[in-house]
C-alpha cells in the first residue's frame, strides 16, 4: 500500500558519448568488441525463472563478417509459445499489485546499469549483432533505450497523477489498470531501442509480456534481458523467446488472453496481424490493443531557396546512415532544377568520400546491411534501376557479399516521379532523386502527398518562411514526424516522440505518454459520503 505521493521529475536526455580519438569510452568500446569477439556466447530463451536451451542452435554472425560466429541461439517451437503465455499470466496478479515506486525503480536502475556497468556492451553487441558503427550504436543502444525507461517512467507518473474532479460530497478517483492479460512485443533487427522499448513500456504500466525479437537482433536483445533481471525484474514480468513469426501469432492471436500487440516491422505483417485479430474478436476476453509503427518511404522536399550544403548534408547522413536500415530513412528527395546540378555533384563527391568496413575500424561511416535477404533484395531494386531508360545510377550501385553484406551507397536520378525506387520501401542505401522545374513548387508538393502509401517522416529543405508555411500545411498527413532543415532521422525520446499515419502505422508515439495509455486500462471510482435515504427527488413534491 502506497504511503506517499512520489515524484519522478522530467528527465534529461541521456548524454552522447563522442568517441573521438583518445577518449576513454573508445578505449573502453574497443576493448568491449574484443571481449566479445573473443567468446562465443550460448543463448537462451528466458520463460519465467528458466533459461531455456533446446539444444536447436542458431548461429550468430557480424553482418560484415560472415565467417565470424559470435555465438549461438536456441531455437524455439510452438510448446515454448505456451509456456511463455502461462509463465506471464501465472506472474500477472503479483505484477500488476506491485507498488508503482518499486516497479518505476527496476526499470530506473536498468537505465543506470546501461549508462554505466553495461554501456560498452549495449553498444558492442549492437555494433556486431547489427553491424551499426560507433556513433549509431551510441545514439540507439545506449541513449535511446536509456530516454525510453526513464522518459517513460517519468509520463507515466504524470498519467497517474491526472485525476477527476469531485463535487461536494463526493469524491472521484481514476486508477489506471493493467490490461486483463498478456501483451505480444514483436520488435525488429534494426534498433536495440526499439527492441528494448517494445516490452518493457507496457511492462512498466503492470502488464506482463511475451518478447519476439528479430532473430537478428538476439544477440543485443539478450543483454538487454541481462540487465532487466539485474534490475530486478521478476521472473515471468518479461519473456523472451525466438520462435518463427508464424507460429507466435498462430498461438498468441487465438488465445483468450491475448490483450495486445506492441509491434514495430513491415506493413505486410501487420496488416495480416490485424486481420487475425479481428477474425478471433469472438474469442478474447476484451478487445485488444493494436499498436504499430510499419513502414516508410520517407521524402526530402526541397525548395528553390534550400541551401544546397544544408540539403546535401541532410541527404547523406539522412539516406545512408545505417545503410539507410531505419524506417525514417530518406529514400526519395524532390530537387528543384535551379540547384539540381550543384547538389547532384555534391552528393556524389560524398558517396565517393565514405568509407564502408567493418565496425571496428571507426573511420568506417558505413558498414553492411543486416543479412542475405535483405542483401539479395536491395540488389534488385538497384539491377532494375540499371535497367531502367528513366533512370541513371549517379553513385554507387555495386554489391558485394563475398565477406559481408556490403552493398554500395547509391543514388538514381529518375524521370519518372512515380518510378518503382520512389514509390516502394527498399530499406536500404539507396536513394532517389527527382528534379523538379524549380517555379513548380506546389506541383512538388502534390508528388509527394500522393505518391507513397506510407506517411512516417520526411522533411522540407527551404529558407522561404512562406515555402517552409505551405509545405508544412499541404503535407500535414503526409508524416507523422516532420523536419524542417533537417534530415527526416534521428529522433530523440522526449523532444521528437516518433510514429506516422497512413500505412506507416497508428502513431501511438514511442517515446511519449501518448503510447503509455494504450497500455492502460481507467477504471472510475465514485465515492459517495453522505448517500442518499430516499428515492425522491425534490421536484417530485405536491403543490
Amino acid at each position: 500500500m502506497s504511503i506517499g505521493t512520489f515524484s519522478y521529475p522530467l528527465p534529461a536526455n541521456e548524454p552522447v558519448l563522442g568517441y573521438a580519438t583518445g577518449s576513454a569510452e573508445r578505449k573502453r568500446l574497443k576493448e568491449a568488441l574484443a571481449e566479445l569477439k573473443s567468446q562465443q556466447v550460448d543463448v537462451p530463451m528466458y520463460i519465467g525463472a528458466k533459461e531455456v536451451r533446446t539444444g536447436k542452435k542458431v548461429s550468430m554472425h557480424p553482418p560484415h563478417e560472415r565467417k565470424n560466429v559470435l555465438g549461438y541461439f536456441h531455437q524455439g517451437e510452438e510448446k515454448h509459445v505456451h509456456q511463455a503465455i502461462d509463465a506471464a499470466l501465472a506472474a500477472r496478479a503479483s505484477w500488476a499489485a506491485s507498488s508503482w515506486e518499486n516497479r518505476a525503480a527496476i526499470f530506473l536502475k536498468a537505465a543506470d546499469l546501461m549508462a554505466t556497468k553495461y554501456r560498452p556492451y549495449m553498444t558492442g553487441t549492437t555494433m556486431l549483432g547489427q553491424s551499426k558503427n560507433a556513433f549509431q550504436a551510441e545514439i540507439d543502444a545506449a541513449c535511446e533505450l536509456i530516454d525510453f525507461l526513464r522518459f517513460n517512467v517519468h509520463y507515466l507518473s504524470e498519467i497517474y497523477k491526472q485525476q477527476p474532479a469531485s463535487a461536494p460530497g463526493v469524491h472521484n478517483r481514476m486508477e489506471y489498470r493493467p490490461l486483463e492479460g498478456f501483451v505480444l512485443a514483436v520488435s525488429p533487427f534494426n534498433f536495440t531501442a526499439i527492441g528494448g522499448n517494445l516490452p518493457t513500456a507496457p511492462a512498466l504500466c503492470g502488464n506482463v509480456v511475451v518478447w519476439k525479437c528479430a532473430n537478428t537482433q538476439v544477440y543485443s536483445a539478450q543483454m538487454t534481458m541481462r540487465i532487466l533481471k539485474e534490475a530486478g525484474l521478476p521472473d515471468g514480468v518479461i519473456n523472451l523467446i525466438y520462435v518463427d513469426g508464424a507460429t507466435i501469432g498462430r498461438v498468441c492471436f487465438n488465445h483468450r488472453d491475448f490483450a495486445g500487440v506492441h509491434f514495430t516491422g513491415s506493413t505486410g505483417v501487420f496488416n495480416n496481424m490485424w486481420e487475425t485479430i479481428g477474425k478471433n474478436m469472438a474469442n478474447y476476453r476484451s478487445y485488444p490493443r493494436i499498436v504499430g509503427e510499419t513502414g516508410g518511404k520517407d521524402f526530402v522536399l526541397a525548395h528553390r531557396s534550400a541551401d544546397p550544403d544544408v540539403l546535401v548534408t541532410a541527404l547523406l547522413r539522412g539516406a545512408f546512415e545505417y545503410q539507410g536500415q531505419k524506417c525514417s530513412a530518406a529514400s526519395r528527395a524532390y530537387i528543384p532544377s535551379n540547384i539540381a546540378e550543384e547538389v547532384k555533384k555534391k552528393l556524389v563527391a560524398g558517396v565517393k568520400s565514405f568509407k564502408m568496413g567493418t565496425v571496428e575500424d571507426f573511420t568506417n561511416f558505413i558498414n553492411a546491411v543486416i543479412d542475405q535477404k535483405s542483401f539479395d533484395s536491395i540488389k534488385r531494386y538497384i539491377d532494375q534501376a540499371k535497367k531502367d531508360p528513366k533512370a541513371t545510377i549517379l553513385a554507387g550501385g555495386k554489391c558485394d557479399d563475398s565477406k559481408g553484406y556490403f552493398i554500395q551507397p547509391t543514388i538514381i536520378e529518375t524521370k519518372n516521379p512515380r518510378s518503382l525506387t520512389m514509390c516502394e520501401e527498399i530499406f536500404g542505401p539507396v536513394l532517389t532523386i527527382y528534379v523538379y522545374p524549380a517555379g513548380n513548387f506546389d506541383k512538388a508538393l502534390e508528388l509527394v502527398d500522393s505518391t507513397s502509401p506510407y506517411a512516417l517522416t520526411g522533411a522540407i529543405i527551404a529558407q522561404d518562411r512562406a515555402a517552409v508555411e505551405l509545405a508544412t500545411d499541404r503535407l500535414r498527413h503526409a508524416a507523422g514526424n516532420f523536419y524542417i532543415n533537417d534530415k527526416p532521422t534521428g529522433a530523440v525520446v522526449g523532444q521528437q516522440p516518433f510514429g506516422g499515419g497512413r500505412a506507416s502505422g497508428t502513431n501511438d508515439k514511442a517515446g511519449a505518454m501518448l503510447n503509455l495509455y494504450r497500455w492502460l486500462s481507467a477504471r472510475t471510482i465514485k465515492e459517495t459520503f453522505a448517500p442518499p435515504t430516499d428515492y425522491r427527488y425534490p421536484f417530485m413534491g405536491e403543490e
